[in-house]
């Protein structure tokens, strides 16, 4: 299992890759854990020529989004926002058991 520290909705900004992306922020739509992949709304577009199936269907050039590898994004802390890395650190959650949670190194504040 890989651990990636970004989840879905999570906001992250774009730190390499298409020079008109990066420095650029979005929103994690969904998250490929095989292939430590997320897809960023709004980044990273690509165009998709489609043909039409059905009688009635509109062809033509469609604007996507392609998946990013999780190492050319980075967290951006909703606390202080600014891109982080990313910690963790345990607190007492309910029934006394230790709870695992996501930390901004920049401010130490919890993310989740």
């Amino acid at each position: 299992m890989n651990n990636l520290k970004v989840k879905t909705g999570d906001t992250v900004m774009v730190i390499a890759g298409d020079k008109d992306d990066v420095g650029k922020k979005g929103k994690i739509m969904s998250v490929d854990r095989d292939s430590m992949r997320v897809l960023v709304q709004g980044r990273n577009m690509v165009t998709r020529h489609t043909r039409p199936r059905r009688q009635g269907d509109a062809g033509g050039r469609i604007e996507k989004e392609s998946s990013i590898h999780v190492s050319n994004v980075m967290l951006v802390c909703p606390k202080c926002n600014k891109p982080t890395r990313v910690g963790y650190t345990f607190v007492e959650g309910k029934n006394g058991k230790a709870k695992k949670v996501r930390t901004c190194k920049k401010c130490d504040k919890a993310i989740d």
